[in-house]
């Protein structure tokens, strides 16, 4: 018997892992989209009204959706065979999310043409290359969608952890803008030759990144940072508080970085005096969250010309603002 399809209406969103109430929370209070879930298919949510959301939210994706699939479908199909065969006819990567029938998810996935699932090595390029997504909801039954909104497989990218060398975790966040930052800017990644500016740096996860890449760094808190780094003859040292110092007395930069944890007030101040200050062509900071999310707060970092925000997979209750000079 041939596969059987049927065009769904609506579209699925599948949030970062436990962050399905954030997401919700954010349709609701970002794009005033008050739908529940029609369907759950495990973290993956089905809303049936497709065109109230898209009016709504006038073309932007949600945050907290780690891709987002716009033209589902359901295919009814007999054999894994079938169901492979039919993906690939319509394109050529497809990537799963596995919540059931992992089994066969798997051997669906092994039919289909080669991505990389596995966890990657920093730096990474990733291509910008059409990825779709599918789901078993049964032995006989997937929902999937040749268009999505991310060019990671599922959305997700994961690095291989260095448990060893690095101050702190933190170090994964920067290895994940600065890729997000090739990928959507095409911005080559901090190198020898290049000056970079920390706020708030201690104990040093992102310096570590940056000077593993060859590139000065400027790092100012007002701990210091781990002993290895302090050595190291890339890192300058000063403690202050990074954000009373003017731009004026860092001195030019090609990268400013921030994971400081402060109020997202203050955070686009010090940006804007920082872009005011035309010293540098790239930002990347941490736009932590204090409480409830303030949308039209969030709106003026979108607004910034040259800006991306994002939600990382290294992000917890927190985005990520990407800045390239126009």
């Amino acid at each position: 018997m041939a596969a059987n399809i049927q065009n769904l209406s609506g579209i699925a969103m599948l949030p970062f892992p436990e962050q399905t109430e954030l997401l919700i929370s954010e349709l609701k209070n970002r794009f005033s989209f008050d739908e529940q879930p029609k369907n759950r298919y495990g973290d993956l949510l089905y809303f049936k009204d497709k065109k109230a959301f898209l009016e709504k939210s006038s073309g932007k994706t949600p945050y907290w959706a780690r891709t987002v699939m716009m033209n589902p479908f359901l295919l009814h199909f007999d054999s894994i065979g079938e169901a492979a065969n039919y993906l690939k006819g319509l394109q050529r990567n497809w990537a799963p999310y596995q919540y059931n029938c992992f089994r066969r998810a798997q051997l669906i996935q092994d039919k289909l043409p080669y991505i990389n699932l596995k966890e990657r090595k920093f730096p990474v390029n990733i291509p910008a290359s059409a990825i779709g997504l599918y789901t078993l909801i049964d032995e006989h039954t997937l929902i999937a969608s040749a268009e999505t909104t991310s060019f990671l497989p599922a959305g997700t990218l994961k690095f291989v952890e260095d448990h060893e060398n690095p101050p702190s975790r933190a170090y994964l966040k920067v290895q994940e803008s600065l890729t997000m930052d090739c990928l959507f800017n095409g911005v080559e990644l901090p190198h020898s030759g290049q000056k970079c500016f920390e706020a708030g740096a201690c104990p040093g996860g992102w310096t570590w990144v940056l000077v593993q890449l060859g590139a000065e760094v400027y790092a100012v808190d007002r701990a210091e940072l781990a002993p290895e780094l302090m050595k190291n003859p890339l890192v300058k040292f000063q403690a202050h508080d990074a954000f009373t110092l003017k731009p004026e007395e860092i001195g030019p930069v090609d990268w400013v970085f921030s994971d400081v944890i402060c109020y997202p007030e203050r955070l686009l101040k010090w940006i804007k005096d920082w872009l005011d200050s035309g010293m540098t062509c790239n930002m990347i900071c941490t736009i932590k969250m204090q409480g409830e999310i303030d949308w039209p707060l969030i709106s003026e970092f979108e607004a910034i010309p040259g800006s991306k925000i994002v939600h990382l997979n290294y992000n917890k209750h927190e985005l990520t603002w990407i800045w390239r000079k126009i």
